[in-house]
């Protein structure tokens, strides 16, 4: 069965990046009928909190991508420990002992020799005394995974093929000198356990994959299918990771984006498709394809997400924004008749606001000097409320008799006098729900 997972730190609110990862993951198993694991990577004591694990879950529930089940690495400290002790016996595992000042020292030097900054096992050749009196003076040592020197290759499900040559990477720490478990440890153990069959994640992980399948093969695991996805930058092409802070996907639900606009945004920007709107993850997942995705940076801009938000909101029914209607104040015989007219004219739901207050109150009119004496001619023929579909029609003719105007030059001035805005709704069908007679 296709088993996929999406294994966020609870250090903070999910953002845009994590979202990509989050939903290529969740419907590569959607598409195959799979399952969909969320795994909170919260080994971390000191940053892990319990709050964010709550927000990460009411932010994945808010898009609807929900999960088969969660896990908590947290909770299987003893199967990491399991795994480091067969490491060991396999002799895949070796302590050292330097101080970040030291491997700082041994960096500089390598770069200065042109040689590339390669942890250089040293303490490979400590003899267990020496090792011992290491112990006593600076306490336990940090435990790396001995590289098998060789090319580790794989097929990427978006990259192609990849070939790195495991001599240019440092023997990765799996475990910290105070015990905790780091995570390319952690997530080979869970991987293999869970039966994690395809991984997405962002290209910075490249390395980190190489070095995670001689783990998991040395641990005797199946090598899942692994894909990298390309990162997100700015509309410029700049950095984003300046301004996740302000991408958070909370953030993007206070600001009125639609789940369904940003899935729709995430699921396509970065590939050979063409960003369209869908009305479901089933019709994401159906058309989803890793294939269709490239290597380049993808320029990802929030601006691009209101649009799709306002066409979103403009093909939904009343049922679907009937709380948000009620919330106005608007009487359920005027509900329906308000949300035909308002709908196209809004990008996200607190935009129906501003229309119910128009409907109840009146706008503030907009009105050209050489307009005005025209406006006051033309609201001296409108009768007072209640309108009809009628209204528009038999007020703009009477207009039209008296002043000779016609066109543009009659109804534009009377719209932007009515409603105080130069583009909006039908005019016979906004006519009917106004409370009060407009006027200067």
């Amino acid at each position: 069965m296709t088993t996929t997972r999406f294994a966020p730190s609870p250090t903070g609110y999910l953002h845009v990046g994590n979202l990509r990862t989050a939903l290529f993951n969740y419907l590569i198993a959607k598409k195959a009928g799979g399952t969909f694991i969320l795994r909170l990577d919260d080994t971390d004591p000191e940053r892990s909190r319990p709050e964010f694990a709550d927000a990460i879950m009411e932010d994945m529930e808010w898009l609807g991508l929900t999960w088969d089940r969660v896990e908590r690495q947290s909770d299987r400290l003893d199967r990491y420990a399991a795994a480091a002790d067969d490491l060991r016996a396999k002799g895949r595992f070796y302590e050292a002992f330097e101080t970040p000042t030291e491997l700082d020292l041994k960096r500089k030097k390598q770069l200065n020799m042109g040689l590339p900054p390669v942890y250089d096992r040293a303490a490979l050749a400590l003899s267990d005394d020496e090792k011992a009196k290491l112990r006593a003076d600076r306490g336990q040592g940090v435990w790396r995974f001995k590289l098998d020197h060789a090319r580790i290759e794989w097929t990427d499900g978006i990259l192609g093929d990849l070939s790195i040559d495991a001599a240019s990477v440092s023997d990765p720490v799996l475990i910290r000198q105070d015990g905790q478990v780091l995570y390319t440890l952690a997530s080979v153990v869970d991987d293999t356990e869970m039966g994690i069959t395809h991984v997405v994640r962002g290209s910075d992980h490249v390395t980190n994959t190489a070095t995670q399948i001689q783990i998991i093969e040395a641990l005797g695991g199946t090598v899942p299918t692994f894909a990298h996805h390309s990162l997100l930058t700015g509309p410029q092409g700049e950095a984003l990771s300046k301004r996740l802070g302000t991408l958070a996907l909370r953030d993007l639900r206070e600001n009125g984006v639609e789940p369904m606009a940003l899935l729709s945004h995430m699921a396509r920007i970065g590939s050979s498709q063409p960003v369209e709107l869908v009305s479901s993850l089933e019709e994401l997942a159906d058309g989803f394809d890793l294939s269709h995705f490239g290597s380049a940076p993808t320029k990802f801009d929030v601006d691009d997400l209101y649009p799709l938000t306002g066409r979103y909101l403009h093909g939904l029914p009343l049922s679907a924004v009937a709380e948000d209607v009620a919330a106005l104040g608007v009487p359920d015989d005027l509900a329906e008749p308000f949300w035909t007219v308002a709908r196209a004219n809004i990008t996200t739901r607190a935009d129906l606001g501003p229309w119910w207050d128009l409907v109840q109150n009146g706008a503030t009119p907009l009105i050209n000097d050489e307009d005005r004496a025209f406006v006051a001619e033309a609201f001296a023929l409108l009768p007072d409320p209640p309108y009809s579909s009628e209204t528009w029609g038999g007020w703009t003719n009477a207009v039209k008799e008296a002043t000779g105007r016609k066109g543009r030059a009659l109804f534009m001035p009377l719209r932007k006098a009515v409603t105080g805005r130069e583009r909006g709704p039908e005019m016979a069908e906004l006519m009917p729900l106004l409370q009060k007679k407009p006027g200067l």
